[in-house]
């Protein structure tokens, strides 16, 4: 049987682990622009969903979909794909893909048009390479404790994090001269992310050999974890010269109501603490949360200039991802202010990111080394 995936740059990293995984089931996983026979394999997210919708109804092949849009939407997109695998992959794709071959029932965790049974694993991440043929960014974590409103990472992984152990991690990243992880909270390695454990993040960083780049894009941390030991760390290990943690609002008010578990002054603090340790902070903002008035909307305003005194900050416009909490929610207008501050700070070089487009979010982003 033909196992075909198709190709979208922003499931690169999606295709590496799920390749690695299907190979160990003795499946072999094509790379191609189109859907093939026999089995063609899509992974979507909210924005590009709408870009393949129409490709995946009318293939002439089984079509098999994936990914966090696919996950949260799972009865809307068997409407038009032969199958969906809802939340991780690794053991479901490939025994999906055993049960078309031998004409048997989809497993559980497999949506079709005719109802869907929830898959009844956990993936223990050592059970699974991070990538094999097809290389990837070795993901060390998952998971998240945390329950922030505008996020699908609990809602698609859970709430208690997984880790891979040391051991496998130094296994994969020796293919790698620079060396970046995928984490929802790099400084939470090795613990239940609210108690950290620094002495196992340490442990990491000391099996690595080669350029490591911890606490960057894709593996962010979050504002309280950044600490004067966290950030030694850092700068006894690691290449990078900036660090990417998530303020997403400068109002305590609305970051009680997004749930993030931090404050303002958590946020304050570690851009104090990057400045006075030489490193770059690279902080997230969301504007047009539905919830903040004017003048939360002006502090988070007021933050982003004081961040980007000594940094930068990358901009979000609110979009309501399915699945979380904020789902049904309409984004809030920007106010004529903040739309030239934003564009002011852009044109001097000290913000990235799009307040207006949110296909810039998705598509145009890079790593921050």
């Amino acid at each position: 049987m033909n196992v075909n995936w198709r190709a979208i740059s922003q499931a690169n990293n999606s295709l590496a682990a799920l390749s690695a995984a299907c190979e160990d089931y003795g499946y072999h996983i094509e790379i191609t622009d189109e859907p093939r026979t026999d089995v063609t394999i899509y992974s979507t997210n909210s924005i590009n969903e709408r870009l393949y919708r129409d490709e995946i109804a009318g293939a002439d092949c089984i079509t098999v979909v994936g990914g966090p849009h696919a996950s949260a939407c799972y009865r809307e997109v068997a409407e038009y794909a032969d199958y969906v695998v809802v939340g991780e992959g690794e053991y479901t794709l490939p025994a999906l893909l055993a049960a078309i071959e031998e004409g048997r029932d989809p497993p559980p965790g497999v949506a079709t048009a005719a109802g869907y049974t929830p898959a009844r694993h956990t993936v223990l991440l050592d059970g699974y390479p991070p990538f094999s043929q097809i290389k990837g960014f070795v993901e060390i974590t998952r998971g998240c404790p945390f329950s922030c409103g505008y996020c699908q990472t609990p809602r698609l992984f859970g709430r208690c994090m997984r880790h891979r152990s040391v051991d496998e991690i130094s296994r994969y990243a020796s293919r790698y001269q620079d060396i970046r992880f995928v984490t929802p909270n790099a400084f939470a390695y090795g613990s239940d992310g609210i108690h950290l454990r620094l002495d196992r993040v340490e442990r990491l960083l000391r099996s690595l050999d080669g350029r490591i780049y911890f606490g960057t894009f894709p593996g962010e941390v979050r504002p309280e974890c950044v600490s004067r030991q966290s950030i030694e760390l850092i700068l006894d290990h690691c290449a990078n010269t900036r660090l990417h943690f998530g303020a997403q609002s400068g109002s305590d008010r609305v970051l009680r109501r997004l749930h993030r578990g931090h404050t303002v002054e958590d946020v304050i603090r570690a851009v104090d603490l990057c400045r006075d340790h030489g490193l770059v902070p690279i902080v997230d903002f969301i504007f047009g949360l539905p919830f903040e008035s004017d003048d939360d909307q002006r502090a988070t305003l007021d933050l982003v200039r004081s961040v980007t005194r000594v940094g930068k900050a990358h901009i979000h416009y609110f979009m309501p991802l399915p699945g979380t909490p904020l789902r049904n929610s309409r984004p809030r207008r920007l106010l004529p202010e903040t739309e030239k501050v934003l564009g002011k700070l852009a044109l001097g070089g000290r913000i990235t990111g799009s307040w207006m487009d949110h296909e810039i979010r998705f598509f145009r982003r890079t790593p921050h080394l």
